[in-house]
This record gives structure tokens, C-alpha cells and sequence, in this order.
């Protein structure tokens, strides 16, 4: 979760060179309007894995509706949106580590910005080991706090090699991609060998049987059966308890086989192009309105159809899970691409002053993301959890849209009014508090007028960046 308000400065009044959270005007504008748009597309994907079975996230054969226009929006979402925000938010965080580190050293801060850096980052582990454990095991906090432990060396680099580092870092999931579906394809033909031996009445080798049992422990995950569904939404609908006890087997494995299996490089990779793209001035709107219309274009036209192919031979192969990893390992090269083109069209939208109140509202969206992302997963799980209204799996894929608009609408019209009158969202302000080791002052002076929303600027970073 970047947010420039993180980033700590030595003000030029103090002497003391103490190191606390910038103020409000010396935010970058147009980087809390890109994390605003971010959070939101998150929550378009999210919703599904809020509201259905998990396999229904890529598969929408498992549950949800898989024709009419439940199809239609599984297909889109799965070629503009899947993947793409959460790219968006992540380059992001890389962006906030050059910003949060250079910040503080152009003025002097010395050994003290490792300090709060890392104090940062592990507070941030923190927040997304509670989100998982307690409320919702799709957190993604915890993968931040993680990876970003790495970034600190790189903040110096240079813009070019922060981009060719994160592209050679997700380059690596290429082959893991292939070689993961070589042995899913490999697993399914010797499961079959065990099953027609066990039907012919012949004694099992342990192999074989090991064999048989991964793969139907990989088939319950990504293509389960009538059962297992209905199993999981009896489950979801069940006690807080119940569903904790769930989320202890689902947390631990995705937060440390999962998660360093696939999860750091997708992650890692992408901070790393944020760091080089923040450095180029692409997230501050300082490049021309030529370069942006050229990034959308470019984006969208080498993103869509990538993403638009992985789609369709999903479908084509009946989401098989061997063939579904064969597929991915194009996956990291449309979404970026994609992801580049949203990014664009975003900074284009904010550049041109359209939509001004759009904008400024996103804006306070995206200084209050921490707050708002943790409020979205209390309100979807109390939602759909059983020990809520237990909608779960009781709406259609499209359906679930009719969820996603109100929360929207509540945090674009709750935020700007909540910073009328305080510097932080509510978990913005318990996570600077805890990074610097002291309260941070919460309320606005009531005889300030409310910020206007600041002109483009490039950021100020180390000039070995540029």
C-alpha cells in the first residue's frame, strides 16, 4: 500500500532533524488518483473471490453462472481487469520506496531512513498476517511487507536497470509456468495409470498411490467436484470459528509455499518496474500527453490480445489445470501490458482536468487505501460469511457487481469527507503512529480549508534515478 504520506522528509523549520510523515500538499496527485483506481479494480476481481467458491475465480464452470452474461463478464474481467489493478498497486508500493527513502536522504536523514523503512515494511507484515488469520485470506499485505524487505539496496539504481531487473525478475515465471504444467500434465497421465490399475483389481505401488492423491488434491483446488463445492459453501456459510480454523490450513499455505512458489516473483518484479517507471516521471504525470496516448496504445494493443488468447484457450481446454499453466506463462507480459495502458488512460484523464471531481475523490481514495482496503474485506465478509448474512454463493458472477457499486460509492463520497477533518485515514494514521514510535497529530486545524488537488509535478528522487 504506497501512499506518499508515508514518506518521511525533514521539514526545513525543524533543526532537530527529526523525521516525521509529509504533509498534504507536498503529495503527488496524480500517484494517489492511479492507487485510488487500483484499489477499486481490485475489489471488481476480489468480489468474486469474496462472494464464490475459489475455483470459480478462474474457472467460472465451478460456480457462478458459466453462459449468458455471467460468461461475458467472467471473459472480460479475465482480459482487462484480472491480474492488471493488482499490477497497478504493487508497481506502486515500488514507486512509494523511492519516494518514502529519497525523500528523507535529500535532506539529510541519514542511517535513520533504513530505520523507518524497515519499520514500515514489518508493520505492514503485521497488518497482513492479522487481515489473512482474522478476516480474509486473500490478503495481499503480507506479499508486499515481504518483497518489499528486498527493495531497500535498489532504491539508489537507475531507472533502467530497476526496469530490466523487474522484467528478467518475472521472466523467471516463464519456465516456472511451463515446467509447473510439464508436471501437472505428467501427474494426470499417472494418476490415470493408478486409476485404471485399481479398476483392474492390481495392487497399487506407492508411487501410484502418491500420484493418485496429489492429483486429486490439485483437482479440488482449481476443478472440484459437485461435492467439494458444495462442501466449501456450506463451510463459508458456517460459524466465525469454524471459518477460522478453515483460514489457519488456507493462510499458512498461501502465505509460505504459495505465496514463494509464484507469489514474491509476481510481486518483487513488479515494485521493481514501479521504482523504474516512478524514476522516469510516468506515475507523477510528467511526461507528455504524447507519451501517454503512445503507452495506451501500445499497451492495449500488445495486452489485450495476449490476454484475450491465455482467455480463450482457458475455455477451449476446459479450464484443464495442466493446459491452464502452459497457458500462463504469457501471463506476466499482457497484464503489464494492460496494466501500462490503464495507467495511461488514467494520467491522461488527470492531466487534461476532466472529470475533476472524479478525480479529486479517487485521490482521496488513494490516501486513504490501507483504511479502505481492510474496510472492504470486513464488509464483504460480513456479507457473504455465515456468521454475517451468509450470502455466499447465493449470487450469480454478475450479480456480485451490485455489491461492488455501493462500496465504491461509500468510499468515494466518505473519504474526501473524512480528510476534510483529519492528515490520515484511520489505519493510515495506526501505521505512521507505530512507524515513528510516537501518536501522530490526527486532527486538521478546523480554519484550514481543505487542500485543493495539487498540479502535476515530477517527484524528487536521487539524481543517480533519472
Amino acid at each position: 500500500m504506497t501512499r506518499q504520506e508515508d514518506n518521511p522528509t525533514v521539514h526545513p523549520d525543524e533543526t532537530s532533524g527529526a523525521i516525521g510523515p509529509v504533509t498534504p500538499p507536498e503529495r503527488i496527485a496524480s500517484v494517489d488518483v492511479l492507487r485510488g483506481f487500483a484499489l477499486f479494480g481490485i475489489l471488481l476481481l476480489n468480489i468474486t473471490a469474496f462472494g464464490l467458491p475459489n475455483a470459480a475465480f478462474s474457472d467460472p464452470t465451478v460456480a457462478g453462472g458459466a453462459s449468458g452474461v455471467n460468461f461475458a463478464w467472467w471473459f472480460a474481467s479475465q482480459v482487462l481487469f484480472e491480474g492488471k489493478m493488482r499490477t497497478i498497486f504493487s508497481m506502486l508500493f515500488g514507486a512509494g520506496v523511492v519516494l518514502l527513502t529519497g525523500r528523507a536522504e535529500n535532506h539529510g536523514g541519514g542511517a535513520r531512513v533504513a530505520d523507518i523503512y524497515y519499520r514500515r515494511t514489518m508493520w505492514l507484515i503485521v497488518f497482513g498476517l492479522l487481515h489473512a488469520y482474522l478476516i480474509w485470506s486473500g490478503d495481499i499485505l503480507y506479499g508486499y511487507g515481504v518483497a518489499g524487505l528486498f527493495l531497500f539496496p535498489f532504491r539508489r539504481q537507475s531507472a533502467r536497470f530497476l526496469l530490466a531487473a523487474g522484467l528478467i525478475v518475472l521472466a523467471l515465471g516463464v519456465p516456472k509456468s511451463v515446467l509447473e504444467g510439464r508436471r501437472l500434465d505428467s501427474l494426470r497421465v499417472r494418476a490415470g495409470q493408478a486409476d485404471a490399475a485399481a479398476a483392474g483389481g492390481r495392487g497399487l505401488t506407492e508411487e501410484q498411490i502418491e500420484a493418485r492423491s496429489e492429483w486429486r488434491d490439485t483437482l479440488k483446488g482449481m476443478k472440484p467436484t459437485a461435492a467439494q463445492v458444495r462442501e466449501e459453501v456450506e463451510a463459508h456459510r458456517g460459524a466465525y470459528v469454524a471459518l477460522f480454523l478453515r483460514r489457519m490450513d488456507e493462510v499458512s499455505e498461501g502465505e509460505s509455499t504459495g505465496f514463494y512458489r509464484f507469489g514474491f516473483i509476481d510481486v518483487a518484479g513488479m515494485m521493481l518496474l514501479g521504482m523504474g517507471l516512478l524514476k522516469l516521471g510516468v506515475f507523477s504525470a510528467a511526461r507528455s500527453s504524447r507519451f501517454y496516448a503512445g503507452l495506451a496504445l501500445c499497451g492495449y494493443g500488445a495486452g489485450v490480445p495476449i490476454t484475450w488468447y491465455i482467455t480463450q484457450r482457458d475455455a477451449a481446454y476446459d479450464f484443464e489445470p495442466a493446459q491452464m499453466f502452459f497457458g500462463w506463462s504469457g501471463y506476466d507480459l499482457g497484464r503489464l501490458a494492460v496494466a501500462l495502458g490503464h495507467i495511461a488512460v488514467v494520467v491522461l484523464v488527470f492531466k487534461s482536468g476532466m472529470m475533476p471531481g472524479l478525480t479529486r475523490r479517487l485521490a482521496a481514495v488513494g490516501r486513504m487505501a490501507l483504511t479502505n482496503y481492510l474496510a472492504t474485506s470486513i464488509i464483504c465478509t460480513t456479507l457473504f460469511e455465515g456468521y454475517g448474512l451468509g450470502l455466499f454463493a447465493r449470487l450469480q458472477r454478475a450479480e456480485l457487481l451490485l455489491v461492488v457499486l455501493p462500496i465504491w460509492m461509500a468510499q468515494l463520497l466518505g473519504s474526501p469527507l473524512w480528510l476534510r477533518r483529519f492528515r490520515f485515514g484511520p489505519m493510515e494514521w495506526v501505521w505512521r503512529s507505530l512507524v515513528y514510535w510516537r501518536p501522530q497529530p490526527m486532527r486538521l486545524a478546523a480554519a484550514l480549508p481543505p487542500a485543493p488537488l495539487p498540479a502535476a509535478a515530477a517527484p524528487r528522487v536521487p539524481s543517480s534515478g533519472r
